[in-house]
């Protein structure tokens, strides 16, 4: 069964299993002692310091490791807060970032801060000039993704870490998505990562924090991991952690390289088999393992059951699922269309046949998705009425969508339909519904039960 979620956790590499079978056997005991068990211990955990040090490019002893990559964004952003705290407590973050990010941008607002979001373009990436206006003197920190894990945009964190140094503001970078592909350009302040993303064992996390960066580690310390992560350290995951990290990058130019060209085909053959389909994010700077694409007339979490029937596992950003309402952030900041949203990132050593049985078979699963909705073309009526109103209210994603478009024959060119929704979706959904079928989105109005959204026919 085609495994197709590598954003999410990547399958155990085999470098890490060795490694972790050797570890439990070497380094079980407390390398904080001096007798013999504590000092093999010890050569292990500062030789998987090393390693990964080498890996992120920064000194040993500016690397901390923690017990996930959540806790080391967490940590960082805390600690770094709290160490310029005399600076001010402004807090930049990009309106894309990793809901670690922004669960800590949310704590640090709830205790007195505050946080500007920088907005990114329709393919999800920030510019260097967004960060330029965002920060100021009584900025603490800013914090920027090396790539989207959505959609896979890669983010100038170079040009954003230069504009950050020219104000003096440190800036974190969540390297979670890439690097395992690579190190992480820029002069950037503080790093985290996840050992999960790139193949290592669930359960490791990484800090770096350059010297001179002024770090203030928050709740109780003891002496493990520079005060920064206390607590006894998982000695045979982070060696583990840290070996597949050094052997993924040895694979990654390559890897790489053949996984683009898989990606690039599922871009264009997606977007040629499945009728109004939306693919999003930059086609160029981008993942080479990862798409998305959003389908019109389809309920997400109903695509991903029938993609898991037919022996494939994705994952989604869509917010058409049982267990929200509301858009995900990353979709609803690009301003592209939400429902049915499917993501695909391919482990290392994926083939060509499994992703061209992908495309066998995701045409068939849309399509059964929209028979279920009761999704047919409309047929040519004469126009009812100049201007009419639905009411949707009720309904959920895609569904206020779907009575659109049944809806947008039965006024004349020029005329108007207005929808009104509860469902916070259909905010996200009718433009982005607009712009691929080629009608004007007049706006939003408010309404005593949600919002009325009215659309010009145009053609």
């Amino acid at each position: 069964m085609p495994y197709f979620d590598t954003a999410s956790a990547a399958p155990l590499h085999p470098v890490a299993r060795q490694a972790l079978q050797a570890s439990l056997d070497e380094g079980w005991a407390d390398p904080a002692r001096l007798y013999r068990e504590g000092r093999r211990a010890r050569l292990l955990l500062d030789a998987a310091r090393e390693a990964a040090a080498e890996a992120v490019g920064c000194r040993p002893d500016e690397l901390v490791f923690t017990p996930s990559g959540t806790h080391a964004v967490h940590t960082g952003i805390a600690g770094v807060l709290a160490g310029r705290r005399r600076v001010g407590g402004h807090l930049v973050v990009s309106a894309v970032e990793h809901s670690s990010v922004l669960h800590a941008a949310e704590l640090h607002r709830a205790g007195g801060g505050t946080v500007t979001e920088v907005g990114v373009d329709r393919l999800g990436a920030v510019s260097a000039s967004g960060y330029a206006q965002a920060v100021g003197p009584a900025t603490a920190l800013a914090c920027l993704q090396s790539a989207n894990h959505e959609v896979g945009t890669v983010q100038p964190v170079a040009e954003v870490a230069e504009v950050c140094a020219a104000a003096g503001v440190p800036l974190l970078v969540d390297a979670a998505q890439t690097l395992g592909w690579g190190p992480v350009e820029g002069a950037w302040s503080a790093l985290a990562a996840s050992a999960h993303k790139w193949g290592g064992p669930a359960g490791v996390g990484l800090l770096a924090v350059r010297k001179g960066v002024r770090f203030s580690p928050q709740g109780p310390a003891d002496e493990r991991e520079s005060g920064r992560s206390p607590g006894f350290v998982n000695l045979p995951a982070v060696v583990a952690a840290a070996a597949s990290l050094r052997a993924v990058r040895a694979e990654a130019d390559a890897e790489a390289a053949r996984l683009r060209v898989l990606v690039d085909r599922l871009r264009r053959r997606v977007a040629r088999l499945v009728p109004d389909v939306e693919v999003v994010g930059d086609p160029d700077r981008r993942l080479p393992h990862l798409v998305t694409f959003s389908c019109l007339y389809v309920d997400g979490e109903t695509l991903l059951h029938e993609l898991d029937r037919a022996g494939y596992s994705v994952s989604s950003g869509s917010s058409c699922t049982s267990s929200t309402l509301t858009p995900s952030h990353v979709l609803r900041a690009m301003g592209v269309l939400s429902e049915g949203n499917v993501r695909v990132s391919l482990p290392a050593g994926t083939t060509a046949a499994e992703v061209n049985g992908f495309l066998e078979v995701l045409p068939g699963a849309v399509a059964g998705v929209r028979e279920q909705l009761g999704v047919t073309e409309p047929s040519a009526v004469p126009p009812v009425a100049d201007d009419l109103e639905l009411d949707a209210l009720g309904l959920r994603c895609p569904q206020p969508v779907i009575e659109l478009a049944r809806a947008i024959g039965q006024v004349p060119v020029g005329g108007t339909v207005t929808v009104l929704s509860d469902d916070e979706v259909a905010r996200l959904d009718i433009p982005a519904w607009c712009a691929m079928r080629g009608h004007a989105y007049l706006g939003e109005a408010p309404r005593p039960a949600g919002s009325a959204y009215t659309v010009r026919r145009l053609r």
